[in-house]
């Protein structure tokens, strides 16, 4: 790929993937800026390649975990990905504002497959791909976060 349509890619993707950054730095602005930028790096040195075997966005969104969980071990904030508390702000893909907080009560894999679901707008392969787990593990997180946020939201629609 040219590196004017890998720059083209990457300009179209930049808001989305700046929020998958913020989110696995746990709202940390600088780090999520800091990870953006070595992800960017990676890709326009040829570090990470695209080689096109899945959509850009999940490639780029796997190269940015990887970069993530590179970045968190390094400053210490964190002993692993798999514990990092993802949030964001909830309300720009749900109609219900108090969806954060019950969000955040759930385990941490359904709660990142439902954000990539309805925040990122994935498929369940993408996710499987950019959480590196098979698509039976996203299958059954994503049913049972959704499950989830219905036992938690009865009381809310009553």
């Amino acid at each position: 790929m040219k590196k004017n349509q890998l720059e083209s890619l990457i300009r179209e993707h930049h808001e989305a993937a700046y929020y998958w950054a913020l989110q696995l730095c746990k709202h940390q602005p600088d780090s999520a800026q800091d990870v953006l930028q070595m992800t960017y790096l990676k890709i326009l040195e040829n570090k990470a390649r695209y080689k096109e075997q899945s959509s850009f966005k999940t490639w780029l969104f796997s190269v940015i975990r990887f970069t993530a969980f590179d970045h968190l071990k390094t400053q210490r904030k964190f002993q692993a990905l798999e514990t990092v508390q993802l949030t964001t702000e909830i309300d720009s893909f749900a109609e219900t504002p108090n969806l954060r907080p019950i969000l955040d009560q759930l385990p941490e894999r359904q709660k990142q497959v439902l954000l990539l679901a309805f925040y990122h707008d994935m498929t369940l392969a993408a996710i499987a791909e950019v959480l590196d787990i098979s698509i039976g593990s996203v299958r059954t997180h994503y049913s049972r976060g959704k499950e989830a946020l219905k036992q938690h939201l009865k009381p809310i629609r009553s």
